[in-house]
């Protein structure tokens, strides 16, 4: 080989390979994508948001290595219709039947609907929820609990799941791995109804001596390991778990899933019961805390996040891995159960500095903890941009370069710049929030302003302060988040060109259907 040759062989080398890393970092990158979602975990519920009653070391590490929103919201305060707009990306109120899913709900998300995980499957990933689903299983005539379990998690973009099927309060007490309920005796089958089986089937009511837990409200019907729950269900003892062994059980799974999966890019969406009720956390954290087994359950969680990121350190994922942790509604102290959270609180302030909680579109409701993670891209930090869960499924798509169908993911935003905190990318500019899908209220967020709107037919809001309290409202109320962010003070009176802006906003929001950018 001539000189020349050799000159231009190595020059047209080096021209390709620089061509080729040019375009990899600007082309889609591909990270493996872990979200956790907790479960009724409040603002002020970790040491990184100000709890003083309690130290949540991992997600702490989470939060200094990455980047913590001090606006970062789910779109209801409820668990149902906030995971059905997470996997959506569209408000849940657009949909009937998203409100609280009882037990013998069939699946509430159609199949082949467009979600975050279809999307992410379709760019190459393998996904995989493990945790509480509470989004339905099966056909218009609910689960078939002793056969196939589908539609599900499968027939709408997951690869696997292990799942518990409801919320743990609601019946029945079993697993359910892909579409079937794993170690159940066809001699033994499993039964779920809303009305008692048999005059001498055990309640909460009949058996309240027998508790292990006693219930505060409408947590009595069937009992499974000494607490009573929402439901009936009979049969299936071989398939029963613990609930003290349920955290343990996530993390093994999650764990085994990202081990079969280290070569190519996963998405696991790591969705906690934690801190949910019945709390009932394992025996290792049980008084743990002096916030009762609601602490002791925020303990739980902490350590799951913790088994995660061992787990993504000890495989060497940690550069290429994405972590988003966030919550699906707001905090609440006495949701049904005797467990001390009311008596043992103190000075814990749940939801932080705000008003409201679980079932409330009040802040405390809706704005929740929400940190992302991924070293070596995400500069640590503290954000005050306005995220919401409802915006990873277009933002994660932006990620890994996947384009979104027209008519999916109708209110979901790609603030793919926001979550990772680059220089001068911007949040949302509004955000509709809503309760548990059944009342038709709603409330608008624009800047610093934030109308609710409390239908005439149902005009009553729940707010959580120290105990569940019903009151009637206005239909309409006005805040300034600046200068009030917990809600004390309504200004429509002082303000009403503004209210009549936003109210005309949100109506049209309602009525257009959708709000992505980009549609027609």
């Amino acid at each position: 080989m001539t000189i020349s040759r050799a000159v231009l062989l190595v020059a047209t080398t080096s021209l390709l390979c620089l061509t080729s890393h040019s375009l990899f970092a600007i082309g889609p990158e591909r990270p493996n994508l872990i979200v956790v979602m907790a479960d009724d975990l409040g603002y002020g519920d970790l040491s990184c948001y100000g709890a003083h009653a309690l130290k949540t070391p991992n997600i702490d590490r989470l939060a200094e290595n990455g980047l913590r929103f001090t606006n970062g919201y789910c779109s209801a305060s409820t668990c149902t219709p906030t995971r059905y707009s997470f996997l959506t990306g569209t408000y849940a109120f657009r949909k009937k039947g998203t409100g609280i899913a009882p037990p013998n709900s069939p699946a509430i998300i159609p199949e082949r609907t467009e979600t975050i995980a279809s999307l992410l499957k379709r760019a190459g990933y393998r996904t995989a929820v493990i945790g509480k689903w509470h989004l339905g299983l099966g056909g218009p005539a609910g689960p078939d609990w002793n056969g196939e379990l589908k539609p599900g998690p499968l027939e709408i973009g997951f690869d696997t799941c292990f799942l518990l099927p409801t919320t743990n309060d609601r019946v029945p007490q079993v697993y359910v791995h892909d579409h079937r309920v794993p170690n159940l005796d066809p001699a033994d089958p499993l039964w779920v109804g809303n009305e008692k089986p048999s005059p001498d089937h055990p309640t909460g009511l009949t058996h309240r001596d027998t508790l292990k837990m006693d219930w505060s409200h409408g947590h009595n019907s069937t009992i499974h390991n000494g607490i009573s729950r929402i439901g009936f269900y009979t049969g299936g003892h071989a398939a029963r778990f613990r609930d003290e062994d349920l955290a343990d059980k996530w993390v093994e799974k999650s764990v085994e899933f990202i081990e079969q999966h280290q070569q190519e890019p996963f998405f696991l969406f790591f969705s906690s019961h934690d801190i949910h009720v019945p709390r009932m956390p394992h025996e290792r954290f049980q008084g743990k805390t002096k916030l009762g087994f609601r602490g002791d359950a925020i303990l739980e969680l902490d350590w799951c996040v913790g088994q995660l990121m061992e787990t993504v350190d000890r495989l060497k994922l940690t550069e290429k891995t994405l972590i988003v942790f966030c919550s699906d509604n707001g905090p609440v102290l006495d949701d049904g159960y005797k467990d001390g959270a009311l008596e043992k609180i103190g000075d814990h302030r749940a939801a932080g500095p705000f008003r409201g909680g679980k079932y409330s579109v009040y802040e405390g409701g809706t704005r929740t903890p929400m940190i992302t993670h991924w070293k070596g891209r995400i500069t640590p930090g503290v954000s005050d941009e306005v995220v919401c869960t409802i915006d990873l499924a277009a933002s994660l798509s932006a990620l890994v370069g996947e384009s979104i169908p027209p008519k999916a993911c109708l209110d979901s935003y790609n603030l793919l710049g926001a979550l990772l905190g680059e220089d001068g990318a911007r949040g949302r500019d509004h955000l509709v929030q809503q309760d548990n899908g059944n009342t038709g209220t709603l409330a608008i967020r624009v800047g610093d302003w934030k109308l609710h709107h409390y239908p005439r037919k149902s005009a009553r809001h729940l707010i959580v302060e120290k105990e569940l309290a019903n009151a009637k409202v206005p239909e309409f109320l006005l805040y300034n988040l600046a200068e009030d962010p917990g809600e004390k003070k309504n200004v429509i009176q002082e303000f009403p060109e503004i209210a009549e802006r936003l109210k005309s906003q949100l109506i049209g929001i309602v009525k257009d259907g959708r709000t992505r950018p980009g549609l027609n």
